[in-house]
């Protein structure tokens, strides 16, 4: 044997890049390789399908399986299903590879069951009660529906050395859901979990059975799930560890609150994301919380936001009014606004997120159409002197809606010299008073490396590459992305879109000639030097 064979980190480093066709040949015709090579075969299972495959053949009566197991099988019918007990020697193999296996997902597919079902039946049988068929399992992705099968496997399949849990169900039977109830005992040491289940009623009861387990996840430190009801938002709460939480509020299960009730608040929160249905229930959920202390928060509307008949949001300007009241002013860098459609509203409205004073972060998506001037612009900003992300407007309806100049662009860079990233719709064709050699004189961005500027008019791109390759030196070109997504609602708002497509793609050329000459022009200084 080659002495390089002996060297158990040689063998576990050419395990780790061979390719599965060479560690099938190595597992089988190398001793040496055996282990390492079947360590990474069964590390991640895509399926769980070689579980089965890797059982004799005749020990399922496969003429039935795929035609027998469906989702409404009963248990009773499948025992036919087994044609005889696995022997030691059996469970052996089966144990020698599932010992090995640290991940597995399993995604939805035409015949689930077809593979679960027999899978269940093994669990069943297995005769040691106080072991698991995978005690090294760190983590599960389950896509594949909550039926009894799947609650067979899943309760061997969660077990004390799991850290990450991904479930996604649209509906659970009460064997599935009696198995997560026994969550917090089963897996101590949960630390990512994330259940996506979108109760069809207010009576759907599997908000029930997920509430109680997940007050005793203490090392959870992110969180994805949908509203569980006062005592499930309650114990989330208490989660000390807790960092990151996904809390979908669209749809409300069994725990609709019936009254006006008040929570201690969110507390040593990194990130924070919302989802709502209808902006009364935002109001009314953020209302009851006593504070918010997150780096990061983002709002999502499913629904559009009402407008007054002056244009100007009637629910928008007391919902971002509440913000500073309960949000740890101190404490917040990010902030994220995400809609489903645009209003038309003013930037006054805006004005409360002022006093968070450390802002770094302020994305406005598809919520809003906002007419903004020069000076409410450097007025808004003014507060956010760290600030280093600005994304207002991407797309708005040219005419009906005010937007600065590039001297609102110039005050915002004086103010806000640390932005890196930016989207904002200007007029691109008021160039008075802009000094085309140097737009911002002693001004000037280095840090700008992303910029969107929507479908802002524009008539010399000449002019305007001037402009921004003075203001930015190292920007490369601007963004067009949001033109692929801007709404067009009639065949001239097509021939529209195109042309001013035009117009900023020739800026962007500007833009590539102007670095061009920039990377030849400074090796010449520096050799004259």
């Amino acid at each position: 044997m080659h002495a390089a064979l002996r060297n158990l980190e040689v063998i576990h480093t050419v395990s780790s890049h061979a390719e599965r066709g060479t560690l099938l040949a190595l597992a089988s015709a190398c001793r040496a390789f055996q282990s390492p090579a079947l360590d990474v075969l069964w590390r991640d299972l895509q399926s769980v399908e070689p579980l089965v495959k890797c059982l004799p053949t005749d020990l399922f009566d496969t003429d039935c399986v795929w035609v027998c197991l469906s989702f409404d099988t009963h248990s009773d019918s499948l025992a036919q299903k087994l044609q005889k007990p696995l022997d030691n020697k059996m469970w052996d193999t089966l144990f020698k590879y599932t010992s090995r296996v640290h991940s597995i997902t399993v995604k939805q597919t035409s015949h689930p069951s077809a593979i679960i079902g027999p899978l269940s039946l093994i669990m069943l049988s297995y005769p040691s009660a106080r072991a698991s068929l995978f005690p090294n399992l760190c983590e599960l992705t389950w896509h594949a529906g909550g039926t009894p099968f799947a609650a067979e496997f899943l309760r061997m399949t969660l077990v004390p050395s799991l850290l990450v849990l991904n479930l996604r169900f649209s509906s659970a039977s009460f064997t599935f859901l009696s198995v997560l109830s026994s969550l917090g005992t089963l897996c101590p040491h949960l630390r990512s979990m994330s259940l996506k289940c979108r109760p069809t009623t207010t009576e759907d009861l599997s908000s029930t059975f997920i509430a109680q387990p997940i007050s005793q996840l203490h090392h959870l430190r992110t969180l994805r799930l949908w509203d569980l009801g006062n005592t499930g938002i309650d114990h989330i709460m208490q989660l000390q560890a807790l960092r990151t939480l996904h809390l979908d509020l669209r749809i409300s299960s069994a725990g609709e609150r019936k009254s006006h009730l008040s929570f201690p608040g969110f507390h040593n929160l990194h990130y924070l994301r919302l989802s709502f249905g209808a902006f009364e229930r935002a109001m009314n959920f953020l209302s009851s919380l006593e504070v918010i202390r997150s780096k990061e928060i983002e709002l999502v509307f499913a629904s559009q936001i009402v407008e007054s008949s002056e244009g100007v949001s009637t629910s928008l300007f007391p919902f971002l009014a509440i913000l500073p009241k309960i949000c740890d002013n101190e404490k917040l860098e990010r902030l994220s606004l995400v809609g489903s459609r645009n209003i038309h509203t003013q930037l006054a409205v805006f004005m409360p997120l002022r006093a968070f004073r450390n802002l770094i972060g302020l994305e406005v998506e598809k919520s809003c159409s906002t007419s903004i001037s020069d000076r409410e612009l450097c007025q808004l900003v003014s507060a956010w002197p760290r600030l280093q992300a600005l994304k207002i407007s991407c797309y708005i309806a040219i005419g009906t809606t005010a937007v600065p100049t590039f001297h609102g662009l110039l005050g915002l860079l004086r103010l806000c010299p640390s932005l890196t990233s930016l989207a904002l719709v200007i007029d691109a064709t008021k160039l008075e008073g802009i000094n085309l050699k140097s737009p911002g004189g002693e001004n000037f961005s280095k840090c700008l490396k992303d910029l969107t500027l929507g479908n802002s008019i524009i008539s010399s791109p000449l002019n305007v590459a001037l402009i921004l390759s003075g203001l930015f030196p190292y920007l490369e070109q601007v963004n067009l992305d949001c033109w692929d997504t801007a709404p067009m609602n009639s065949s001239r708002s097509v021939l529209h879109k195109y042309s001013e497509m035009e117009k900023w793609e020739a800026v962007n050329s500007f833009l590539r000639g102007f670095s061009i000459v920039r990377k030849r022009i400074v090796p010449s200084f520096q050799d004259d030097s």
